[in-house]
């Protein structure tokens, strides 16, 4: 059991005997071990130069054991400090070996993925390996995982993974699209939207991305989804510079005051607007259709086209494009 500390099964024999005994004899120990004379000398010598016992001058020789605490514990400390030094260089040593093997084979750098199945399970894989931030575009129209089915989101948010979400505009006219951005916002989601999306992806810990090869879903290719999965590399980094640069010009969402419904400010409500027409403009201004508006707001779509109206011609504006400019540049944003 002491192996782990340099001493061998024969020496760890001895030094019990020694332990439990006070004090004996290179004799004793041959007649209780079944050691020779000399395998028995041998023996306790070796324990006396690692410092675990110590002899008498006399003869015949007493051996007496060093206490375990001052004998043992530093030697298992000492061991304990070298194999978590191995262990962080074998961790350094696996890195360069990986990404050696990345540049000469390109199989370790990029994995084509085909299928919905196949991409729902690796999506979950990356979420579950995650320790510190997801990035994710999320467009209209599913391909592989619906809206408010990714549970291993909230999982990931609870055990604090950080989660930034960009979503398009067309997103939201999806069933039950903002409820579940509500949902996911409540639990910790950072969320902002954009007019339009490029591509679906997702990066775990900037480390793994998953996008797709070819384009997807009911106005993509009509065969199975083909993604692919990329690890640390120029592409990667490309990639995530891409979501930053979205993410930068996106408009922020919230909940309202009442944590029920989403804004674009934290307070839920507009200066010189009421609680009810800050809210539209809100979701107006990030990019939610009318009639996504409509079911958000418990309005028919008609009434939420005449509130845009009536907004449009109190900021003097003839445009929505306008309307968002002079609603920013009169603080009602």
């Amino acid at each position: 059991m002491l192996e782990a500390a340099g001493v061998s099964p024969d020496q760890e024999a001895v030094y019990r005997l020694l332990v439990a005994s006070g004090g004996t004899t290179a004799q004793d120990i041959s007649l209780r071990t079944g050691l020779n004379g000399t395998d028995s000398t041998q023996v306790l010598e070796a324990l006396v130069r690692q410092g675990l016992a110590t002899h008498t001058d006399g003869t015949p020789r007493m051996f007496q054991a060093v206490p375990p605490d001052v004998a043992l514990l530093p030697r298992i400390k000492s061991t304990a400090d070298a194999l978590d030094t191995a262990r962080a260089e074998a961790g350094r040593l696996l890195e360069t070996y990986r990404e050696t093997a990345r540049r000469h084979d390109a199989g370790q750098l990029l994995e084509v993925i085909t299928g919905a199945e196949a991409l729902r399970q690796r999506l979950k894989q990356i979420q579950v390996n995650a320790r510190e931030e997801m990035l994710w575009f999320c467009r209209a129209q599913y391909v592989a995982m619906p809206s408010g089915s990714n549970t291993e989101e909230f999982e990931a948010l609870a055990r604090g993974v950080r989660y930034r979400v960009l979503y398009e505009k067309a997103f939201f006219d999806d069933e039950g699209a903002i409820d579940n951005v509500v949902a996911g916002v409540r639990a910790g989601e950072v969320a902002r939207s954009v007019p339009w999306l490029p591509l679906r992806l997702a990066i775990a810990d900037r480390s793994v991305g998953i996008f797709p090869l070819v384009p997807g879903g009911p106005h993509g290719s009509p065969g199975e989804p083909t993604t692919a999965l990329v690890r640390d590399s120029s592409l990667l980094d490309a990639l995530v510079a891409l979501f930053e640069s979205y993410w930068e010009n996106a408009v922020p969402l919230h909940l309202s005051a009442k944590g029920a419904d989403l804004t674009t400010d934290d307070t839920g409500a507009h200066p010189s607007l009421s609680p009810a027409d800050g809210q539209l403009l809100s979701l107006l201004v990030a990019g939610v259709a009318d009639k996504a508006i409509a079911s958000q707001l418990g309005l028919s779509r008609r009434t939420v086209q005449r509130r845009i109206q009536s907004l449009m011609t109190r900021a003097g504006a003839g445009t929505r494009m306008q309307l968002a400019w002079q609603a920013a540049r009169r603080g009602w944003l």
